[in-house]
């Protein structure tokens, strides 16, 4: 049989679990190959969505599978969630530092990879680390913001921009912080 492209939604319960569940059905449906599409970094053990990937990995090592690994950065798209509210507004808002840096990565980059790991070997049995040139921060970005609208962006922090939130997430946007500030030292 030919290939599985996996990519597990963002902080669902149990997502190791899943994703082992995932890779063994594979297996027993005699999948050739298997393509894993992880998070940037995924040894942070402290960040629950990025921890959760390393047992899929190490079930699809053990697998007997083919396999390519894709580590993708922040997704350029994660800001069409607000893009509207940032036009309306002026200002691009996120709750960590706006001195984090942070490498990114188009989802059609992704794609694109993600077709040739399915198709070709020429990725076969690799790691894959997705980002676009430049280390970015919000000053940054909305710098890129302001040339792409004609008119000035500004950008702030905002702690409380998105609400109830779960704890997976505040636990991110706080290694982001502390990111920010080791960066600084």
């Amino acid at each position: 049989m030919g290939a599985v492209f996996y990519i597990a939604p963002a902080f669902i319960p149990g997502e190791a679990d899943v994703g082992k569940n995932v890779v063994e059905a594979a297996v027993d449906t005699g999948v050739r190959r298997f393509v894993f599409s992880a998070v940037i970094h995924p040894v942070l053990s402290n960040l629950v969505n990025h921890v959760a990937k390393v047992p899929v990995e190490e079930a699809v090592l053990t697998s007997g599978m083919e396999y390519t690994f894709l580590h993708p950065a922040r997704y350029f798209q994660n800001y069409a969630a607000f893009w509207l509210k940032v036009v309306k507004e002026g200002v691009l808002a996120e709750p960590w530092s706006s001195e984090t840096r942070f490498s990114l990565v188009d989802y059609r980059d992704v794609a694109e990879v993600t077709a040739i790991a399915l198709t070709e070997e020429r990725l076969l049995f690799g790691t894959f680390e997705l980002c676009a040139p430049g280390h970015l921060n919000r000053l940054d970005v909305a710098a890129l913001m302001s040339d792409v609208l004609g008119r000035k962006i500004r950008e702030r922090r905002d702690p409380d921009i998105l609400g109830d939130i779960p704890q997976g997430l505040w636990a991110m946007f706080n290694h982001y912080d502390r990111q920010a500030c080791s960066a600084t030292r």
